[in-house]
């Protein structure tokens, strides 16, 4: 884990670096020598003008975004957000480099990247607030000394430090894929597989974002390859609020009744005599009715390190001693790491799978197929995400459940049409009709 890879100052040679400062100045020239060198080549067409909206927003991101994510010696370059970048930028050359090969344009590449990428990340972070809008930003507006609308805007559109939701990102894509395909009156099915192994280079290095992040974390194991995190890291705390750390657990979902689900034997839980199925009824002095009240109150009193006192549904009164310190987490599964091996087996599957196919639509729809099922699996041992609408299964797990119908039904679609590719008879000078 490694939030922070390095602070930019917040001056240079005495001027200010962001807002109204250096950053802007720079970029304010990068953007009228983009807008010189369309004109040059392409004249004012709307394309051209297209690029404009887009350099404004990063203006503004620039004057308004950057000076409120300032912290304390500067802004903060995050381990998340620089493998995001890299992540954008390994899979935008991955499919400009395939569509050189089949003769197109690679400029159109990096002109879709900039379509796609927007809506990906607004909806993917979007996905995120709606899952987490209880848990970690209500209580940003409701705080009554530091909270607001302001802090809550800039807590949620703070993506630097995690919190894109992977489908999310792909609806988001999507959405601008098909703009920017009504836009230029390209085959769809057709750039979908130009893009895809893309898509999944891109995931497999984002993953490793949020192994840095300390996000998506998997459940407590005892493999060889197990990972552990300090404690800022939100495996750590979870593991304080689910009280595996004081040796038994109760339900991630801050909805459920908090029952103990497992005790470890030995562990301080058990010698205080706690068992599997008791119910919390109340910890002293905080009050306990769901396990998002026990969550809190366990926190509490493990940053604290005082003993707490449980009352039983049962009519038992127990007292836990008061907490070891741990300068680590309990050993996890390192599941960043998993979400990475197997999108980036996917992307080789992908390319190693493209000479051999015969109709357009097969490699997209290949990635979803394999993908909903590897997110399904990889959910299991997941314990960052809670139930979904009494489902039992995470969001993530009821989308993939979805991806996986919608992508049999495009295979059923794709297979009942003679073979085409129309990006390479394009390349060979044939009609778009087919072949």
């Amino acid at each position: 884990m490694c939030q922070t890879l390095f602070s930019i100052p917040p001056t240079l040679f005495g001027i200010p670096v962001f807002g109204f400062g250096l950053l802007l100045g720079v970029w304010v020239l990068v953007s009228l020598v983009i807008m010189v060198w369309l004109v040059r080549k392409q004249g004012f067409n709307a394309d051209t003008w297209g690029y404009v909206p887009i350099l404004v927003v990063v203006a503004v991101v620039i004057v308004w975004l950057l000076p409120l994510l300032e912290k304390e010696g500067g802004l903060p370059i995050r381990g998340y957000g620089a493998m995001m970048l890299l992540a954008v930028l390994a899979a935008t050359g991955l499919a400009a480099w395939r569509a050189k090969r089949l003769g197109l344009d690679p400029e159109m590449i990096f002109s879709l990247a900039i379509w796609v990428f927007v809506p990906g990340i607004i909806v993917a972070r979007l996905f995120y607030v709606v899952e987490y809008w209880s848990k970690d930003y209500w209580p940003i507006y409701k705080d009554p000394e530091n909270g607001g609308l302001g802090p809550l805007l800039g807590a949620m559109i703070n993506v630097t430090e995690g919190g894109l939701v992977v489908y999310g990102s792909l609806f988001g894509a999507t959405l601008g894929l098909i703009l920017f395909v009504r836009k230029h009156r390209l085959p769809l099915l057709a750039l979908c597989d130009l893009v895809a192994p893309s898509i999944m280079l891109g995931l497999a290095i984002g993953r490793i974002g949020c192994l840095l992040n300390g996000c998506c974390f998997g459940g407590p194991c005892n493999l060889a390859w197990a990972v552990t995190f300090p404690p800022e890291a939100p495996a750590y705390q979870s593991q304080i609020m689910r009280g595996q750390l004081y040796g038994f657990a109760i339900p991630a979902d801050p909805g459920a009744v908090p029952e103990v689900r497992s005790v470890v034997p030995g562990s301080p839980a058990e010698e205080a005599g706690l068992q599997p199925g008791d119910q919390l009824a109340d910890i002293v002095g905080c009050g306990t009715t769901t396990a998002d009240d026990a969550h809190r109150a366990l926190l509490y009193f493990y940053d604290k390190e005082k003993p707490v006192p449980i009352e039983l549904a049962d009519g038992r009164s127990i007292t836990l001693p008061p907490p070891v310190v741990r300068p680590r987490s309990l050993p996890v599964h390192p599941t960043q790491l998993y979400s990475s091996i197997n999108a980036l087996l996917i992307c080789l599957l992908l390319l190693a799978y493209d000479p051999f196919h015969r109709r357009d639509g097969e490699l997209i729809a290949l990635m979803l197929t394999l993908y909903a099922i590897g997110r399904f699996l990889l959910e299991i041992i997941r314990t960052d995400e809670t139930g979904f609408l009494g489902t039992g299964l995470t969001i993530s797990q009821n989308i993939s459940l979805v991806v996986l119908v919608a992508a049999i039904a495009l295979w059923f679609t794709i297979l009942r049409q003679p073979p085409r590719l129309l990006f390479v008879d394009m390349a060979k000078g044939k009609p778009p009709g087919g072949r």
